[in-house]
């Protein structure tokens, strides 16, 4: 079984992948993997220069921060992007899944699970939020940015209610801390998705 972990920026959802991961479970990372396609890929690069021209790259690889002020101010250079990305992150996690077909329970952790086709891939999904307020203090910590640049970002993303719509399971952090989550709990509830 496949199950989607999703949530918008801030709300906890890498903080409960990784607890997943230290139980010995495997998490495929979309935000990780869109990375590495993005600095290494050569076709995903030579797309994103011919988006944004040759600025979009630095020595380090990806101009992160300049195509953020670029594509959070226009959706449209935003779904531009995405139609880079996705298919290419898209395909790396069919791949992933056919190269661990022997575990009876993969985990995908996906901030864009439902702005993308990967979705239609998972079997269940669950759904980690936070209200703003929260989600604001935990990303200006933990990025050094401002609240108006990640007001920015949670603009662009799918709203909590929306989302609930389409989870089977909804975790919330300002209710239940994920550090205070027991895994093997968690992994008995996703277990009974499969009943």
């Amino acid at each position: 079984m496949i199950v989607g972990i999703t949530g918008g920026i801030g709300s906890g959802k890498t903080t409960l992948c990784n607890k997943l991961r230290e139980a010995g479970y495997l998490v495929f990372d979309t935000d990780k993997v869109a990375r590495d396609l993005q600095n290494h890929d050569p076709e995903v690069r030579q797309l994103i220069v011919d988006l944004f021209g040759s600025r979009a790259y630095v020595e380090n690889g990806l101009d992160r921060a300049y195509i953020a002020s670029l594509v959070f101010k226009s959706p449209s250079l935003l779904q531009q992007l995405n139609q880079i990305v996705h298919p290419a992150v898209r395909q790396k996690f069919e791949i992933w899944v056919k190269n661990n077909y022997l575990e009876s329970l993969l985990f995908i952790e996906s901030a864009l699970l439902f702005n993308s086709d990967l979705y239609k891939l998972v079997d269940k999904v669950v759904l980690v939020i936070a209200s703003e307020a929260t989600r604001l203090k935990r990303v200006c910590e933990r990025d050094g940015v401002t609240e108006e640049q990640v007001k920015s970002r949670i603009v662009n993303q799918m709203s909590d209610s929306e989302m609930i719509k389409k989870s089977d399971f909804v975790i919330d952090t300002d209710k239940k801390q994920i550090h205070e989550l027991s895994v093997s709990i968690f992994i008995d509830y996703v277990n009974h998705f499969r009943k």
